[in-house]
């Protein structure tokens, strides 16, 4: 089986081809650049490198959220486009779980954290039970304060990972007593090949979807659907017709 995955969560554009369990192809680059831009010439480069055909894609993956609302667009336009031309199914990987599939420890909690701005973060909480990763605290969006507050109730070592760590570091060495450490750089981002990976199990037990069923998970809303709600409980929302739309101010 053959498996494309994309990773537009975050900063870090990420594609990767795993072939029967053989990870043919990662190529993860992470600089302030457009995926939209990006995305098409980096993928066309991978399929070119490893002799892959698109008709020997077999199932696309990607990272579905949460992240940059733009990424996963990106992200998910492109695969859904691509399994609909080809009529092969699609795997929304959750984008915390594939982090957290970057690095084995299995004496430790694994902490995933992606900096939601506001001093809230994107995050769960996970460990290995054998080979399989358990979810102690499916992902979500908290403030950093609640999360550290419950890493530290359950008092186990603890592995930091993403952006997020690296943000609010000083304060996670504040304010846990219990060991914890951080992942080093080549391992703190998001990687297109755990997304592969975390894709095939899905597949091989079902959970995945046709293209036009695909959805990215934001977890929380954009800010225009934040400030709409906003000014609905201030009562200072109007409605302008424009164009047979709709907008609200």
């Amino acid at each position: 089986m053959t498996i494309l995955a994309i990773d537009s969560s975050a900063l870090p554009l990420s594609v990767a081809i795993l072939k029967d369990d053989v990870m043919l192809a990662e190529y993860t680059i992470t600089l302030k650049l457009t995926h939209s831009e990006t995305l098409m010439p980096v993928l066309d480069d991978v399929l070119k490198r490893t002799g892959v055909e698109p008709e020997d894609i077999d199932a696309f993956a990607t990272a579905g959220g949460p992240g940059s609302f733009t990424g996963l667009r990106i992200g998910s336009a492109t695969v859904k486009g691509l399994a609909d031309a080809l009529g092969v199914p699609v795997i929304s990987v959750p984008t915390l779980k594939a982090m957290a599939y970057n690095v084995l420890c299995r004496d430790s909690l694994i902490v995933p954290m992606m900096d939601a701005r506001r001093r809230n973060v994107y995050t769960g909480i996970f460990e290995y039970e054998g080979d399989d990763l358990k979810t102690i605290l499916p992902q979500c969006a908290i403030p950093v304060t609640e999360l550290l507050d419950r890493v530290a109730s359950i008092n186990k070592k603890a592995y930091f990972l993403g952006d997020g760590a690296k943000v609010f570091r000083e304060e996670i060495d504040g304010r846990l007593e219990s060991p914890h450490f951080f992942a080093p750089p080549h391992l703190c981002l998001q990687h297109s090949g755990a997304v592969a990976v975390l894709a095939s199990k899905m597949f091989a037990e079902g959970d995945f979807t046709d293209a036009g069923s695909h959805r990215p998970d934001y977890i929380k809303s954009t800010q225009a659907e934040q400030e709409k709600k906003e000014a609905e409980k201030n009562g200072t929302l109007r409605e302008l017709s424009a164009g047979g739309h709709t907008l609200y101010t």
